[in-house]
């Protein structure tokens, strides 16, 4: 679908490693290109015609994001670095003033690092509590799970909606409503989920959402902080600078700008947000809705195919997404990774940022395919022609 955008196609590499990062489409390329050869100059800063270019084009993409997603108001949409800086920021600039000790948060142990650590870290400063809501038997989070963990002392649940090995879809939009009955805040991690399936944070509920450009055809280095605007207005900046201040006369007087703009201290990723805006109008020229059945689609291929193979075991045979994790009997996931290198076929090996999941799969690494809608059937084919000769495997890695 849609192949001829993408220049990385004349490569030659057959990519399934859209979990880690997507090829850019050519729209995208040129509209950063545009930005550093046509009208290149800060945002926010200058009284000439290229700098209030600037200015439009980096606060239309903020629209687009915010239409893309749904949120209220432009004020609701901050740009970060990636998912990663945004959740950071949840945590640090706003759950850091609003947990107590012994307060407790929820997560799920198949949740990616950038999920993990940084509360973590919080419950260790503070006192509060961490606990990990059970999965069911296809190590998925439900509801009637998620509700055994839950006691009075629950202030947050964090989760990815859609996690990047066992790819499960979680049951966000009811999590919320439960959530919120009992005056619990969730945190969405959607870097899996926004560049695959449609998204709307109102109908979600959700209080915090953050994902990453760089995973749906977007540029590296660009990310969003949705919130809802009145807790959005209580994050604490956790960087202060230029362009995020109204005044500072002196060590009493500091003013800061309102929302968004306040959370974007400094030049921000002005081609980063550019191209982000490109890389979702793009998107949405295909449809969402689309994206998601062809991935699905191509996902229940691989897993009839891969099924067939003997010395394959798949860990999650079930998902709602077009994530595969898989590991070939007696060979080491890496090996399995580099032996594919030799084809020029890309996959994920190792234990993909989500170390504590081993202790619900039972495997430390695997081998993970992420299919996008740039992928096809005769790729697939191939990524099973190779899989299918243990032997060939073996002898090849020596």
């Amino acid at each position: 679908m849609n192949r001829e955008d993408f220049p990385m196609m004349k490569s030659g590499y057959i990519y399934l490693d859209n979990g880690a990062t997507t090829w850019k489409p050519q729209v995208v390329i040129d509209k950063i290109n545009d930005y550093y050869t046509k009208f290149t100059a800060n945002a926010h800063r200058g009284d000439y015609d290229i700098s209030l270019k600037v200015d439009n084009e980096y606060e239309n993409a903020r629209d687009i994001v915010k239409e893309f997603i749904n949120a209220k108001t432009r004020q609701e949409i901050v740009f970060t670095s990636g998912t990663t800086d945004s959740l950071n920021l949840i945590v640090e600039g706003f759950f850091k003033d609003n947990i107590e000790a012994l307060d407790e948060i929820i997560i799920a142990e198949s949740e990616h690092a950038s999920n993990v650590l940084p509360w973590f870290r919080l419950a260790k400063s503070c006192g509060a509590v961490v606990k990990f809501c059970p999965l069911d038997e296809n190590h998925y989070v439900t509801l009637s799970n998620l509700k055994k963990v839950i006691t009075p002392r629950t202030k947050v649940i964090s989760l990815a909606m859609i996690t990047n090995v066992i790819g499960d879809l979680r049951p966000i939009k009811e999590i919320c409503e439960y959530a919120h009955q009992h005056n619990i805040f969730v945190v969405v991690d959607g870097a899996q989920s926004v560049a695959h399936i449609k998204t709307d944070v109102q109908d979600l509920d959700c209080d915090f959402l953050a994902f990453s450009g760089h995973k749906m055809c977007g540029p590296t280095g660009i990310g969003v902080l949705y919130g809802k605007y009145e807790l959005l207005d209580d994050i604490e900046p956790k960087n202060l600078g230029g362009g995020m201040n109204e005044s500072f006369d002196n060590i009493d007087e500091v003013y800061l700008k309102p929302l968004p703009t306040r959370l974007e201290a400094g030049t921000p990723n002005i081609a980063g947000a550019i191209g982000l805006g490109a890389a979702i109008e793009y998107l949405q020229t295909i449809g969402m809705d689309k994206i998601t059945a062809y991935e699905q689609e191509l996902r229940r291929y691989l897993i009839r195919k891969l099924e067939e193979i003997p010395h394959i075991k798949i860990i999650n045979i079930e998902s709602d997404s077009g994530i595969v994790a898989f590991n070939v009997d007696g060979i080491f996931a890496q090996d399995v990774a580099v032996y594919l290198n030799k084809y020029k076929v890309c996959v994920r090996a190792g234990n993909h940022c989500a170390k504590i999941l081993k202790n619900e799969v039972g495997v430390k690494n695997s081998v993970r395919v992420s299919i996008y809608f740039y992928n096809t059937t005769q790729e697939l084919d191939k990524l099973v022609e190779l899989l299918k000769d243990k032997n060939k495997i073996l002898n090849e890695m020596l």
